[in-house]
């Protein structure tokens, strides 16, 4: 019978904080990045197929860290 491994997630700490614009230029980086990986896939470029969920859920982590922002802001403003 085959022995299971216990794998922990590592939470990835961000090392410094990102301003709105920055993170807002670097999610159009990441959506950039997941068409031309999604265009290479499909014309048979792309070794990894990963690589297109992996873009996705960083696009997902930028908008959640840009609506984090905007609600920090609005606090502020109040």
């Amino acid at each position: 019978m085959a022995t299971m491994k216990k794998t922990t997630k590592v939470a990835k700490v961000a090392t410094e904080v990102m301003s709105a614009d920055q993170l807002s230029t670097n999610l159009t980086t990441k959506v950039s990045e997941y068409i031309a990986a999604k265009r290479g896939h499909k014309l048979g470029e792309l070794t990894n197929p990963r690589v297109i969920r992996n873009i996705r859920k960083e696009i997902a982590r930028l908008h959640t860290a840009i609506r984090a922002a905007e609600i920090a802001s609005a606090k502020e403003s109040k």
